[in-house]
């Protein structure tokens, strides 16, 4: 197949189409008729759009969530979670300020991933900037098919809780320490879908600037799935500029290495290290020498071995190239890589759609099949303090507004009147 050309809808769009919708379904006071005439009329959202296919789309994704089970809505008569509410199963991740769950809702059932940061160490380390940050852009509508979505957000004296999509596919990280490397197909598929949820987040003006295996996800069908927002940088438009040093050191980009201000395109410098990665099997410039992989990340040719196509070294040459301003993507953004030969059979839209089969689909039994998380964390006993009973909120000063619960939770089982 090839790269489609006529993009008459962004995915942007169709989830602001998405949010016009919804919106008008929960206030309950417009009729299915009513509803296709405000649709049809505003021409900002639906121009060149089928109502009725908006409609059977969005039916069909209600449908398939419901049977699954995996996201069962929760009571609208209690949207103040609480850590009870919750069984929580095996510890699935840990990091710096606290630890991933696997926890199964006690009353609805469905799994979630609950990421539980201890509130003493956050602000201890100042970082409460960065935990903001992340609630903020998991709230920028991320409802992107290779984004990990919240549903939930709540806090108590000593923790916050962020319920998150359980996605048991393994980390990236974790596949390839166990092949070595993939072949140039499994890759591709892997970088297109990455492309297209960085492509995304830019378009809402946010940089992600942590990509790594680690953070990239694989669900149970075998697409990837974007986590951990902490280190992202909002109101940076395409040609802004940032100049915070952040990141990890096998991926940080050169101009973040030498202090200059730097723009959106670190993300396809990003992708370029962890395509090279899964096609060689380490990072392009790594070197056990912290600051002998900073000096070859600044000065060393970027070495490409054989076995790879020469649409795979084009596109390694591009977006490994330390000179911003002839990095690709470094102008046109995510467009720019789409049509790069490496991408031709790609059909974006299909992609998008989650219509191409993956490569490689997880063997998961069940939700609770943990045989692809890394044992380091499934051997850990869960923390007592998860559960943690005192007054839900406490001391929210440092975290004001952390509560959330996603409107999504609850939209498909309200009635349209």
């Amino acid at each position: 197949m090839t790269v489609t050309q006529e993009r008459p809808m962004t995915y942007s769009k169709m989830r602001a189409l998405m949010s016009f919708f919804s919106a008008l379904l929960k206030g309950k006071k417009v009729g299915l008729s009513d509803f296709l005439h405000k649709l049809v009329s505003s021409q900002k959202l639906c121009q060149h759009l089928d109502p009725q296919k908006i409609l059977q789309r969005e039916n069909k994704l209600r449908r398939e969530k419901r049977e699954k089970g995996t996201r069962s809505p929760v009571n609208t008569e209690s949207s103040q979670m609480k850590p009870s509410d919750f069984d929580y199963i095996k510890v699935i991740g840990k990091g710096s300020f606290g630890k991933v769950l696997l926890a199964k809702h006690r009353k609805q059932g469905g799994y979630y991933a609950v990421k539980v940061l201890q509130k003493q160490m956050i602000v201890k380390r100042k970082e409460q900037g960065h935990v903001m940050v992340e609630r903020s852009v998991l709230l920028k509508g991320l409802q992107h098919p290779f984004l990990v979505g919240l549903h939930f957000s709540f806090q108590t004296s000593n923790m916050l809780y962020f319920v998150l999509d359980y996605v048991n596919g393994g980390e990236l990280f974790y596949h390839l320490q166990r092949e070595g490397s993939f072949p140039e197909h499994r890759a591709a598929f892997y970088a297109a879908e990455m492309l297209m949820a960085l492509g995304y987040l830019h378009s809402l003006d946010i940089v992600y600037r942590d990509l790594k295996p680690e953070n990239i996800l694989l669900d149970s069908e075998g697409h990837v799935m974007l986590t951990d927002f902490g280190l992202c940088k909002e109101g940076v438009a395409i040609g802004g500029i940032m100049n915070t040093f952040c990141g990890t050191p096998e991926y940080l980009a050169p101009e973040v290495l030498q202090g200059q201000p730097y723009s959106p395109a670190v993300d396809w410098w990003g992708l370029g290290t962890v395509l090279f990665e899964m096609l060689f099997g380490l990072p392009p410039f790594y070197s056990q020498s912290k600051a002998e992989m900073f000096e070859n990340i600044l000065h060393a040719p970027l070495r490409l071995r054989s076995g790879v196509s020469e649409a795979a070294r084009s596109l390694l040459e591009g977006l490994l190239q330390r000179d911003v301003n002839s990095r690709l993507g470094g102008s046109g953004d995510q467009v720019e890589l789409q049509d790069h030969p490496f991408f031709a059979s790609i059909n974006w839209d299909d992609l998008l759609a989650r219509k191409i089969r993956p490569p490689f689909i997880p063997n998961v039994t069940s939700p609770c099949d943990v045989s692809y998380i890394d044992p380091e964390f499934t051997h850990l006993p869960v923390p007592a303090s998860v559960n943690e009973r005192c007054q839900v909120g406490g001391n929210s000063e440092a975290f004001p507004g952390f509560s959330y619960m996603n409107p999504v939770e609850y939209v498909a089982v309200e009635p349209v009147s």
